[in-house]
């Protein structure tokens, strides 16, 4: 008890704040990277560094613990190369102002994308008309962007099916969909190296889980053999679903729990 009383005496506030400073950081980070694929490097390499410094103070070992002082600071710099999307992804919620704030009618307008998306896909569907739609989620796609044609228009069902006719140039490649805006079409998307067994997947559905493996994006595709509907995420694909569980997905996925007030600082918009 008398040590917690010396302890108590000789914190001021400054301590405080610079503890939850350094803790709001690392909450920032862990926020940042929950529900991608950092997360599993991130516990590897926690329990790596964990048992190396337990290793390295429980044993008297000169030799390798001067190798593990000389290699920590290559692995700090490797730490940026490994997390690079989710870092990317993190700056680009604090540049966009998305931490802090979040906008109602930015709700309202993915919710009408999403149905827009969605009679346009009904339609395309029913007439076989292959296509590829992507949306743009925390991870930027903006390298993905550059390879096509700049359309930043609304997204709208008749867009979309202009985009997508056969007669048009544009309809080779996908489009993306970044915030209710449809940016660009006619964009190269990444093909999986994964083995699919099943044949019927052809290279539409390919670039689908090529771009969910290295985004955390979310691609509807359209089947031009079989006029089938298939959405992809995290590099998994959910095959043949009708335009109802579509707009469910699309809104699980692309209506984030923080906008519903669930966020990490979503007690700020109850503030008077």
């Amino acid at each position: 008890m008398w040590n917690l009383e010396w302890l108590l005496q000789r914190i001021s506030w400054t301590d405080i704040l610079d503890v939850l400073m350094v803790a709001f950081l690392f909450f920032w980070i862990f926020y940042a990277i929950k529900g991608t694929r950092a997360v599993p490097l991130v516990r590897g390499i926690t329990a790596l560094l964990i048992s190396l410094a337990l290793l390295t103070r429980l044993v008297e070992l000169r030799a390798f613990s001067w190798l593990i002082e000389q290699l920590l600071p290559a692995l700090l710099l490797g730490i940026p190369v490994l997390f690079q999307p989710e870092l990317r992804r993190a700056l680009e919620q604090l540049g966009r102002g998305r931490v802090l704030i979040l906008s109602q009618k930015d709700t309202e307008r993915v919710v009408s994308t999403i149905e827009n998306v969605v009679e346009a896909t009904a339609y395309m569907a029913e007439r076989n008309i292959g296509a590829l739609m992507v949306f743009e989620r925390h991870t930027g796609l903006q390298e993905y962007i550059e390879t096509g044609i700049m359309i930043n228009g609304e997204v709208t069902p008749e867009l979309l099916m202009t985009i997508f006719d056969h007669h048009t140039i544009l309809h080779d490649g996908a489009v993306i969909i970044r915030e209710g805006r449809l940016v660009a079409a006619a964009c190269v998307m990444p093909l999986t190296a994964a083995f699919l067994a099943d044949r019927e997947l052809g290279l539409r559905h390919r670039a689908a889980i090529g771009i969910t493996e290295d985004a955390d994006a979310v691609a509807v595709v359209v089947s031009e053999e079989r006029g089938t509907i298939s959405l992809t995420h995290s590099g998994r694909i959910i095959r043949d679903i009708d335009t109802k569980r579509l707009e469910s997905i699309l809104r699980a996925f692309l209506i984030p729990r923080q906008r519903k007030g669930t966020g990490p600082l979503s007690w700020l918009r109850r503030l008077p």
